[in-house]
């Protein structure tokens, strides 16, 4: 059997699925993974020895560089559909399967790459707030707000169709005739399905199922990583106290090296040592003192278990993988999901979420502070305990066998 995975988006859209592409070869399946050009996900699928299908212009060249006009946002929308397309099509056929993900235009190309070519689809959400639920409310895109009144996520969530249409409906819809497919109405709901999974933990996101809607929760989609710690960095964990990890991943955090120079002073004011994660940002400090170590791509499952706690931007991999190696941490969140993950942790009892997007040495300090209590340590290290490491073992078994 062949299975074509796709997704356009940063490490935590891609690493996932190179986790169920591993488990899948295991069983004997044939991957392919589309994803962006990006070398480092290139290098990380060519490492695990899976096929990469390059797809779209780089992400981190999008992400870190000048925000793009909003007259450019219907092309490159139109643009990503028609590259999915191609991509989940070459090399596609009879008895296939093809699972989605990432930024909506690319799993729209993907869903109609399968349906030309009649092949099983499942959307993946890689986080709950991306599904409608009256739970939950959805996500507001810039320059497109919901009227203040309402208040009502079920309310929320059927004017959300509407915006859905009015950002991708024309991308959408006009490939689809391009390649003989009909339009469709509701551009959201035809992407997502009534079924689709969900690959977090159910711990961690305890999902609450909504009318309309069958989401199978898979667990999270876990990529083991057995790489070593670099020498250097084991030296320096080696020579003191367990340091914090400071890190923000793909976001760009603009005027970075304050958020650093920030981070730092925070973290001494508590008396522990810190380990600065570079980052799609660039982050560093030069101030030359041993107390601080800058890594670049590092093996995080592994760093983790060695840190006194994690402060990092609320990414569900990143959130993921700080509470199963039960580290303390501090969700610092920027866009989309995050606050979603911040609330989860804190709710918990593993972390705190900070308040906003743009710590200062006081704040970060004050969160630090509650996290590195006796208390909330040991509530993350029972938690720990608890989240699933299965989860690419169930989705490939929805693959493999459909009726499961």
């Amino acid at each position: 059997m062949r299975v074509v995975l796709a997704t356009y988006g940063s490490r935590g859209d891609v690493q996932p699925l190179a986790g169920l592409a591993v488990r899948l070869r295991e069983l004997g399946a044939q991957v392919r993974v589309c994803a962006p050009p990006d070398e480092e996900f290139a290098a990380q699928l060519d490492a695990v020895g899976v096929e990469m299908v390059p797809t779209g212009l780089s992400v981190r060249s999008l992400v870190t560089g000048p925000p793009p006009a909003s007259s450019e946002l219907p092309r490159r929308a139109a643009d990503l559909v028609a590259q999915f397309y191609d991509a989940v099509s070459a090399g596609a056929g009879p008895g296939d399967a093809v699972v989605a993900t990432g930024l909506f235009p690319a799993a729209a190309g993907a869903r109609s790459a399968a349906e030309k070519l009649g092949l099983r689809y499942a959307y993946l959400a890689l986080q709950p707030t991306v599904l409608p639920s009256p739970h939950h409310p959805p996500f507001q895109y810039p320059g497109r707000p919901y009227p203040p009144e309402v208040t009502d996520n079920a309310e929320l969530w059927a004017l959300n169709v509407g915006t859905m249409n009015a950002l991708f409906g024309e991308a959408v819809n006009g490939h689809r005739v391009s390649v003989g497919l009909p339009p469709v109405d509701n551009v959201r709901d035809h992407v997502l399905t009534a079924r689709p999974w969900l690959a977090t933990d159910p711990v961690l996101d305890p999902w609450r199922q909504a009318p309309g809607l069958d989401v199978v929760q898979t667990g999270a989609w876990i990529l083991p990583d057995e790489r070593p710690l670099p020498a250097d960095l084991v030296a320096f964990l080696d020579a003191g106290e367990p340091p914090v990890y400071v890190g923000f991943g793909s976001m760009p955090m603009r005027g970075a090296q304050d958020v650093a120079e920030v981070a730092v002073a925070a973290v001494r004011a508590q008396g522990r040592r810190v380990v600065i994660a570079r980052g799609w940002a660039e982050l560093g400090h030069g101030d030359g003192r041993d107390d601080c170590f800058v890594v670049g791509e590092v093996n995080q499952q592994a760093l983790f278990g060695r840190v006194a706690a994690a402060v990092h931007h609320g990414g569900a991999g990143t959130t993921t993988t700080a509470t199963r190696a039960g580290a303390p941490q501090v969700v610092v969140p920027q866009i989309v999901d995050q606050p979603y993950w911040a609330g989860r942790v804190a709710a918990l009892g593993v972390g705190v979420a900070h308040d906003g997007a743009t710590p200062t040495m006081e704040s970060l300090s004050a969160a630090l502070g509650e996290a590195l209590t006796p208390e909330v340590r040991a509530r993350a290290a029972a938690v720990a305990g608890t989240v699933r490491t299965d989860g690419t073992a169930v989705a490939a078994d929805l693959l493999l066998r459909p009726g499961a």
